[in-house]
């Protein structure tokens, strides 16, 4: 984390519905490893098309299924839930956001810090050209994200909060939407959101996580199958740490096998892979 004290930050989210209070106890079927992950979520992506991940866990007789959300915080909901067993790469904060809320999960890897894979942006024309400048303003951000926690750690730097600002909470692309359409005053952004949008609606930056938010990305299991799974969860660690290595060697292979499912041109993927890190290690 970074500038702003978990204390801070738990006070942020103090308003999060409940959503981990209830957690299932079955354990995962056997023999199938259920996997959420986001469109953000590269390496997993990369993963789930080229089947590398059903063939290195084959000699383990498991089995994936894929489950796609939005963002991270509904995906620790289900994996605390017991619908998943496998959290694809999620914000640093985002368990943070879980765990205050009951969640039960266990840290297995994580990519290196990409400060500037998330920032707060503005229409180009836009007033806006500071910090100080958004008291008052609406701002969109997704609730429980890793931008949820960069807009706080913004704010407190010119010792404003949430009651400074009028947020409104929506998902990246409601939020891409509301700023376009002039609904909104700013948005909260990460990649490939974010690189979109600059490419192709002209939005400004103005102030990304550098020295506010190292925007970690963590993969997390229940305890049960942590418990239970030790050997998969080696073999998915070092599955995810190879393709990390492969992907960041082979820039426009990647941005061209992305494209082409996630609707995105190959220069917007390119781009926001470039402020990616894409190295998978132990957490630290």
């Amino acid at each position: 984390m970074s500038t702003v004290s978990r204390r801070t930050l738990l006070a942020g989210i103090a308003a999060l519905p409940a959503a981990f209070g209830t957690r299932a106890d079955a354990a995962a079927e056997r023999g199938t490893l259920r996997i959420g992950f986001q469109r953000s979520s590269t390496l997993t992506y990369l993963l789930k098309l080229n089947g590398g991940l059903e063939k290195a866990l084959e000699p383990l007789n498991i089995g994936v299924s894929w489950h796609e959300f939005t963002s991270g915080l509904p995906i620790l909901e289900a994996l605390n839930l017991g619908r998943i067993d496998f959290s694809a790469d999620v914000a640093d904060t985002v368990p943070v956001f879980a765990q205050a809320a009951g969640a039960r999960i266990v840290y297995v890897a994580e990519e290196a810090a990409s400060p500037t894979a998330q920032a707060i942006v503005v229409p180009g024309d836009s007033a806006i050209r500071s910090i100080a400048d958004l008291k008052g303003k609406k701002i969109a951000v997704t609730k429980g994200a890793g931008s949820h926690y960069l807009l706080l750690a913004a704010l407190g730097t010119q010792n404003l909060s949430f009651k400074d600002i009028k947020p409104a909470y929506l998902n990246p692309a409601d939020g891409r939407t509301a700023l376009v359409g002039g609904s909104v005053d700013a948005w909260v952004a990460w990649d490939p959101f974010l690189a979109s949008a600059q490419q192709q609606s002209g939005v400004r930056v103005v102030v990304d996580g550098t020295g506010l938010a190292s925007y970690k990305r963590y993969y997390l299991t229940s305890e049960a199958f942590a418990d239970r799974h030790p050997d998969a969860l080696a073999t998915i660690f070092e599955t995810l740490r190879n393709t990390g290595e492969w992907a960041k060697s082979h820039s426009d292979e990647v941005a061209a096998t992305l494209s082409t499912h996630w609707g995105i041109a190959p220069a917007v993927i390119a781009a926001a892979n470039q402020r990616r890190a894409d190295q998978v290690g132990p957490v630290r």
